[in-house]
């Protein structure tokens, strides 16, 4: 598969056979089996709702703060839900809180500098596909034994490449050359 084509369809053709599988190990102390990563990660609501929340902030940042409600009402997402979210992306930095009667929420930085990488770290934590990869250094017990690593690692470079390459912006202007609409 080109290059292109893994961009344009994102990694799912290699992550959709991928989904269940879990790194077993023998324990020779123990004479056991043990489970020493986790599945592969699925993109929660969560995630995917603040993405749309940023989405739309930066479709309407000319509109100043912006309300909860609004956003709700456009993307059609629960208000209590992205109250939930709204935390997170404080958190981090994403977000800029303004309270009163004129106050909501505005992009704290420019479309074309948040990424989708920085907006499902927030809420997702990391997006390691295996635990082992969630800290550095690496503690696995087989890390010096581990053959398939390697395959790790380079599916979670790949992950984090292809998500820190995409911003805000990049996601306006795509929906922009999708519908036509040209602006000069």
């Amino acid at each position: 598969m080109s290059r292109h084509n893994m961009m344009q369809g994102g990694l799912s053709f290699f992550v959709k056979p991928l989904e269940n599988i879990v790194n077993l190990w023998y324990n020779r102390e123990t004479k056991t089996i043990e489970r020493t990563c986790q599945s592969l990660m699925k993109i929660s609501t969560k995630g995917r709702y603040a993405l749309r929340m940023l989405y739309d902030l930066a479709l309407h940042q000319e509109e100043g703060y912006i309300s909860l409600k609004d956003i709700a009402d456009r993307q059609g997402i629960s208000k209590k839900y992205l109250e939930q979210i709204v935390p997170l992306m404080n958190k981090t930095g994403l977000l800029r809180t303004n309270r009163g009667n004129k106050g909501g929420y505005m992009l704290s930085g420019k479309a074309s500098e948040i990424t989708v990488g920085d907006i499902l770290r927030a809420t997702e934590g990391s997006l390691a596909p295996v635990a082992c990869l969630d800290f550095e250094p690496n503690e696995c017990p087989r890390v010096s034994e581990c053959s398939t690593l390697y395959v790790w690692e380079g599916l979670y470079k790949a992950v984090n490449e292809y998500l820190d390459g995409i911003t805000i912006q990049d996601i306006i202007d795509h929906g922009i050359s999708m519908s036509g609409d040209y602006c000069i």
